[in-house]
């Protein structure tokens, strides 16, 4: 992300409890084929690096630079590194927009969940681009929000997603960024674009514990309940109806939700 974007979720534990569960397998398997040994990867908003990481074990030799617009994350994705006794992985904020890195500088260019936040994800595209060795790919997979779908029927989510569909809206980003990942990757002059789709699904006790938890302290706790209550368009009161709703829907044996993402694989 770039300085001028503002990150609708931001970084409280809850948004980082999210980002902490995804991995190469559960995030990134329509690129794992092009993670062979010796590449190099540059991961565009890592935040705290569990997918860089499974990509640095992935590609060694090769290295990776996992990036983000911000420090606080890092530490964390530094202390993963650590611990899994990763040295060919290095991280630093850098903004999408200018990165600082000379043309052709690595086979792998990654984004994930992230060009749904720019204000500009046209031009972090042709930056991801410039940056991409010719025989190489840039990779994004990112969320369509007009696309999750849940059961039972629930107001209560109904309502969440129109004000979380309007926060970030208001950001100048555009939350159903999935079906326009194409269309984005055409404009920043990819000709040869390969789409995928894929989903995550949370059904059993577990999944619904920790989907619903999260989304219910998002509400209460985050960036987005900030900016939700500071734009003037929820109260702190109906964030807590909807705090509610979610933990309803979370106990609920019959409860699935499923959220759509969309891939794009493009040559530069």
């Amino acid at each position: 992300m770039g300085a001028q974007d503002t990150y609708t979720h931001g970084h409280h534990e809850s948004v980082l409890r999210s980002h902490r569960w995804r991995t190469a397998e559960n995030s990134a398997g329509y690129l794992l084929g092009d993670l062979r040994p010796g590449v190099q990867v540059l991961d565009v908003g890592c935040g705290p690096g569990t997918i860089t990481l499974d990509f640095a074990e992935r590609v060694a030799p090769g290295r990776v630079l996992g990036i983000d617009n911000v420090e606080d994350p890092l530490e964390i994705s530094r202390a993963g590194a650590a611990e899994r006794g990763l040295d060919n992985v290095e991280f630093e904020v850098a903004d999408v927009y200018r990165l600082p890195y000379a043309d052709d500088s690595f086979d792998v260019v990654h984004a994930h969940q992230v060009l749904q936040h720019l204000t500009d994800p046209v031009a972090a595209l042709r930056e991801m681009r410039r940056v991409c060795r010719p025989s190489g790919v840039v990779a994004a997979r990112d969320a369509d929000y007009g696309g999750m779908r849940w059961s039972p029927d629930n107001p209560g989510l109904d309502r969440w997603l129109e004000l979380y569909r309007s926060v970030a809206r208001r950001n100048d980003a555009e939350p159903d960024a999935g079906k326009h990942l194409k269309t984005w990757a055409l404009q920043a002059g990819f000709t040869n674009v390969e789409c995928t789709a894929s989903a995550w699904c949370f059904a059993t006790p577990e999944e619904r514990t920790w989907w619903g938890d999260l989304w219910a302290d998002r509400i209460r706790r985050s960036a987005f309940a900030t900016q939700a209550t500071g734009y003037g368009l929820t109260t702190e009161d109906e964030l807590e109806t909807l705090a509610e709703a979610w933990h309803a829907w979370r106990d609920t044996e019959q409860g699935w939700f499923g959220v759509l993402n969309s891939e794009i694989r493009c040559h530069p």
